[in-house]
């Protein structure tokens, strides 16, 4: 963690809660239109991410996870690939977890050191897998074919690397397909329950005294915490098999993944990492027995609560009876929200131009974006105070995978996404650049001009 001076004013609170975020985000809202981060006219639309409320949730987790158990926390890099946010995590003590070529090069430049990077795509080339073995890098394997791959690779190599078996304990899923990865049929792993595979681990551990871990995830947003624990719990039963056939501590690590769901219909933080750990030890209690190293790879709940998305509303109307506000907020940076609103429903608040936040009866109103097709709404007959042009809409809980994982239709630029830092007396903010805004030359460039 980052060692702040006595005399800095911008020392994060150690004992930020969910009651302060409203205040937090409006003070936010309203130091960011002053500075003119937001702009009707030269800044429409920018996401800002609470830096410490960042803080006190990895804070939050390294407590949860109790001694004598040692833990690596890996953030999962796809919730938030941005450079500076990796190197701030990096900086709260956190490894990061990565699936894809572009995520790596992103934590070796936010400055992981290779042993605290967790390699997990399931489908990594031969090249991926040479140069994470050759830097040390974590391996997860996915199934049989990339066994015998790494097979080939390891022959003459000394590695540093700790490799491990990605399995799938079949245990189900959760209220959201897309998200649940422990299902009979799912894309990841080497399933535990199909006939043969847990004698054919046991048989490929005994004859690689390099393969010393297992890895599972079950899911992420919808996924129970039960359901979670189970998969974990199928994972130790296998680890301990494992070991004890071979009669050697053969099995060190676990990597148990990370998907603790984030409540997204109000600003109470819950589940919290505290309840999860009470799962785990209700259901595997060998996990925190000290008997094995842990990998987490939490990503969404370590920064979805502590971001937000803002941007002006350009004109409203009234169709059919319903008035619409049309913001440039959309599906550019509220992807899931748009395409399957049912799982991922976005809080909205309402501001004036100031940031101040607006008052008043609530009115069922959609809230459009500007890309150029009729589903392109972050939320629908959503009562709030009646909004004008030129007001602000703020969506909430955006700071995993919305602005940080932007969607390019209708050629909308990416904007802005600024670091927030509130001072210890509460009246001022401090921002950091985490992620310039996109221009026209920058769009050109990418799209072959």
């Amino acid at each position: 963690m980052t060692n702040h001076q006595p005399t800095d004013p911008y020392l994060p609170d150690p004992h930020l809660t969910s009651l302060h975020r409203p205040e937090r985000r409006e003070l936010i809202l309203r130091a960011a239109v002053r500075e003119g981060l937001l702009d009707p006219v030269a800044a429409p639309l920018a996401a800002f991410l609470d830096l410490d409320a960042v803080a006190a949730t990895v804070a939050a987790l390294h407590r949860a996870f109790p001694g004598p158990v040692e833990v690596l926390h890996a953030f999962a890099a796809k919730a938030n690939s941005l450079v500076p946010v990796l190197a701030r995590l990096r900086e709260l003590g956190m490894g990061c977890e990565v699936a894809s070529p572009g995520e790596f090069a992103q934590a070796l430049a936010a400055g992981f050191e290779p042993g605290r990077i967790i390699y997990d795509s399931p489908a990594k080339t031969r090249a991926e897998l040479a140069r994470a073995l050759e830097l040390g890098v974590a391996v997860n394997i996915d199934n049989w074919q990339e066994l015998a791959r790494v097979d080939e690779l390891m022959m003459g190599r000394q590695t540093e690397s700790r490799i491990g078996v990605r399995v799938n304990p079949q245990v189900g899923g959760g209220s959201i397909g897309a998200m649940s990865t422990a299902t009979a049929t799912s894309k990841f792993g080497i399933t535990l329950a199909d006939e043969g595979n847990a004698e054919r681990l046991v048989a490929a551990f005994r004859d690689r005294p390099w393969l010393q871990w297992l890895h599972c995830h079950v899911g992420s947003q919808g996924c129970p915490l039960d359901l979670m624990a189970d998969g974990v719990a199928a994972t130790v039963a296998l680890a301990e098999k494992i070991n004890g056939e071979l009669g050697r501590r053969q099995v060190v690590g676990l990597d148990i993944g990370g998907g603790l769901p984030v409540n997204f219909a109000g600003d109470l933080v819950t589940p919290g990492y505290p309840e999860y750990v009470e799962r785990l030890r209700a259901h595997a209690p060998a996990l925190l027995s000290g008997d094995f190293q842990v990998v987490t790879e939490f990503g969404r709940s370590v920064l979805a609560k502590s971001g937000f998305t803002a941007g002006y509303v350009e004109y409203t109307k009234k169709s059919g009876g319903r008035a619409i506000a049309i913001t440039s907020a959309g599906v550019q940076v509220a992807t899931r929200t748009v395409f399957a609103p049912e799982a991922w429903p976005l809080r909205i608040s309402a501001h004036d131009s100031t940031g101040a936040a607006k008052h008043g009866a609530p009115v069922e109103q959609d809230i459009a974006g500007p890309a150029c097709f009729a589903g392109d709404l972050v939320a629908k007959a959503r009562p709030l105070p009646l909004l004008e042009a030129g007001d602000l809409v703020a969506l909430l809980d955006t700071g995993a995978y919305y602005s940080s994982t932007p969607f390019g239709y209708n050629s909308l630029l990416e904007p802005a996404v600024y670091g927030a830092e509130v001072a210890a007396d509460g009246t001022t903010v401090r921002f950091a650049l985490l992620r310039r805004a996109e221009t026209v030359e920058d769009l050109l460039a990418r799209t072959g001009a």
